[in-house]
C-alpha cells in the first residue's frame, strides 16, 4: 500500500511538525532575533539568518513574526517586557512613579543581555525609519502611553512624548554617544536627578 500523498505546502507556511510547540518555538525564535539584531544591527540581519541561528526554517519565522520589522519588534520586546513594566510602574499609584519609571528603563540598559540589543535598535533608527517606528512604538505607545492614560492625566500623550524624549535622551547619551561624566555616572546618581522630572510630566506633581 502506498504512502498518503502529504498535503502540498502553500507559500511561506510551515509543516505541521514545525509548528507544534507553539509559544516554546516562538520564544526560541525571539531570543535568537535579539542575538542576531545586537550582534550585525538591523541592515545586516535577515529572517533567514534568525532561523539559522533558532534552528528553524525561515518559513517559520515568517509564520509567527510576519515581515523583518515585525520580528525586529518582537526582538526588542524581549529586552524591554512591555506587558511587565506598566504594571511595575504604575503598581504602587502616583506617588513615586517617576523614580520607578527611571529606574525601570535604567535598569534595562545596564543589564549587559538587554543593553545590546537596545543599542542595536538605538543605533538603527538614528538613519533607519523602520528602526525608529518600531522604537517609537514600543517606548511610546506600548509603554509611557498606557502608564499616562491610567494616571488619567490631561493630555496624556503629550506627557508621554515628554518622557519618551527624557529617557531616549539619557539613553543616547549615556550608552550610544558615551558623553561623560553622564556615561560614567552611577544609575541611583541619574536616577535621584530624573525622578522627580519624570513626576512632574506624568502626574502634575
Amino acid at each position: 500500500m502506498t504512502e498518503p500523498a502529504k498535503r502540498r505546502r502553500g507559500p511561506g507556511r510551515p509543516r505541521q511538525d514545525e509548528v507544534g510547540d507553539g509559544p516554546g518555538t516562538q520564544e526560541v525564535i525571539r531570543l535568537a532575533a535579539r542575538e542576531v539584531f545586537a550582534e550585525r544591527g538591523y541592515d545586516k540581519t535577515s529572517v533567514r539568518g534568525v532561523a539559522k541561528v533558532a534552528g528553524v526554517d525561515p518559513a517559520l519565522v515568517h509564520h509567527y513574526f510576519g515581515s523583518k520589522d515585525d520580528l525586529f519588534a518582537a526582538a526588542i520586546e524581549v529586552s524591554m517586557e512591555p506587558a511587565l513594566i506598566v504594571p511595575a510602574v504604575l503598581g504602587e499609584g502616583p506617588d513615586g512613579i517617576g523614580e520607578r519609571l527611571a529606574r525601570y528603563f535604567l535598569g534595562v540598559w545596564e543589564n549587559p543581555v538587554t543593553r545590546a540589543p537596545m543599542l542595536a535598535v538605538m543605533r538603527s533608527a538614528l538613519t533607519h525609519e523602520a528602526a525608529a517606528k518600531v522604537l517609537r512604538g514600543l517606548i511610546l505607545r506600548r509603554v509611557l502611553e498606557r502608564v499616562a492614560a491610567d494616571l488619567d492625566v490631561p493630555e496624556p500623550t503629550f506627557r508621554a512624548e515628554l518622557a519618551a524624549s527624557h529617557m531616549v535622551g539619557i539613553a543616547l547619551l549615556r550608552y550610544v554617544v558615551q558623553v561623560e561624566p553622564l556615561a560614567s555616572a552611577d544609575p541611583e546618581d541619574i536616577v535621584a536627578l530624573v525622578a522627580p522630572t519624570l513626576q512632574r510630566y506624568l502626574t502634575e506633581e
